[in-house]
Formats: C-alpha cells, sequence, structure tokens
C-alpha cells in the first residue's frame, strides 16, 4: 500500500466515530443552522476554503504558564469551528481546569468570535473573552494546514486584566489532530508563551 493510500485509509478511520455527530439543531429556526460538520448543513462558503481543515468540534488538553505563575496549570477544552454557508466561521471555545489525573477543578476560560477571510488571503480573527477581553487578529495560512495570526487592536473593560497583545498559531499535527500556541503581552510583562494545547476531533 503507498503512503498515499495509507493516509487516506487512516483518515477514513480518524472519521468513523465523528462523521455522524455535529452540533444540536433547533429543527424550527427559519434560517441554515450552523454546522460544525462538512457532511451535513450548507456547503463551506468558497471563501472559507482555506480555513476547511478548521471546522469540526475539538476536545483535549493544554497547558497554560506564564513568567507571573508560579507553575504551569493544566487545562481541558473544548473548541467549536462551525459556519451557516456564509463567508465566515463561528469560533467557540469553553475551558475547565484539571488536575494531573484529569479530574474537574473548575470552569476556566471562554472565547467566542468569527474567522473572517479576505480575498488577499489574510485571515481576521475577532474573540470576545468571558474576562472582559476584546481583541482583533490579522494573520495568514502558514501553509494548507498551519495559520498563525497576531493581534491589531486590544480592548478591554475596566474590570478586566491588563493584556496589550497576543499572538497564535494553529496547525493540524499527527494524523489530523489539532494542536496551537498562544504566546501573550500582559501584567506589564513582553510578549512570552502562555497557552499550548493538543485536541483531537469530536465531531465533523
Amino acid at each position: 500500500m503507498s503512503s498515499g493510500d495509507e493516509a487516506i485509509q487512516a483518515a477514513e478511520e480518524r472519521a468513523a466515530s465523528t462523521r455522524d455527530r455535529n452540533l444540536p439543531q433547533f429543527e424550527d429556526l427559519p434560517i441554515p443552522g450552523d454546522t460544525a460538520n462538512l457532511r451535513q448543513g450548507p456547503d463551506l462558503n468558497d471563501a472559507c476554503l482555506a480555513l476547511l481543515p478548521l471546522v469540526g468540534v475539538w476536545r483535549g488538553e493544554g497547558e497554560i504558564n506564564y513568567s507571573t505563575m508560579e507553575k504551569p496549570v493544566k487545562f481541558a477544552q473544548q473548541l467549536t469551528i462551525a459556519h451557516d454557508g456564509r463567508p465566515f466561521l463561528y469560533h467557540e471555545s469553553r475551558s475547565w481546569l484539571v488536575d494531573d489525573e484529569g479530574a474537574v477543578i473548575r470552569p476556566a476560560a471562554r472565547e467566542v468570535g468569527w474567522w473572517r477571510p479576505q480575498a488577499d488571503d489574510t485571515i481576521e480573527l475577532l474573540l470576545t473573552h468571558s474576562s472582559g477581553i476584546m481583541e482583533i487578529f490579522y494573520g495568514k495560512p502558514r501553509s494548507q494546514t498551519a495559520w498563525e495570526l497576531g493581534t491589531d487592536a486590544v480592548v478591554r473593560t475596566a474590570s478586566a486584566k491588563e493584556v496589550t497583545g497576543a499572538q497564535r498559531l494553529y496547525g493540524l499535527v499527527n494524523n489530523g489532530d489539532l494542536g496551537y500556541v498562544e504566546e501573550r503581552a500582559m501584567a506589564g510583562q513582553p510578549m512570552q508563551p502562555h497557552v499550548s494545547a493538543y485536541l483531537r476531533r469530536v465531531a465533523g
């Protein structure tokens, strides 16, 4: 069997448990619902083809660290990237802290937003965090399976912690799993590594 055939077979095996799963749907919605499964719902808009591999529901674990922290903290996460047929993607992330055995300690960060690909291959990413931070990222694909973005603007509420910038790199790794790393400048500190995670597809 050639390496190409092996890759196709491996992809089919990975999809066996996720291909029929999607976001919960309200059947009485009078407009197209969001779908995180490219086999279901409206067709992906051509403008989003460069982001196609990101569409799905992803879950996994990662680590939070920063120079102001005493030690790294483990967390788990569900990341949903979906669409409704229009030229943007919906982004929702929910995280929770876990102990060394993976038991849940408490809910943690939440963020929602939109990936907005442009005709010149630029990607706009708008994110709003439950902590009172709003960010506008700009970036471009680094390859067909990797995307790098950095903040152009950061806005925060009066009660939010100081954040002045962030950078993110998303990429498919190890047979189609999703990894990402984030650097962040906050609390008077320079840009530095802050979050990394490894996520596996659970729907789509």
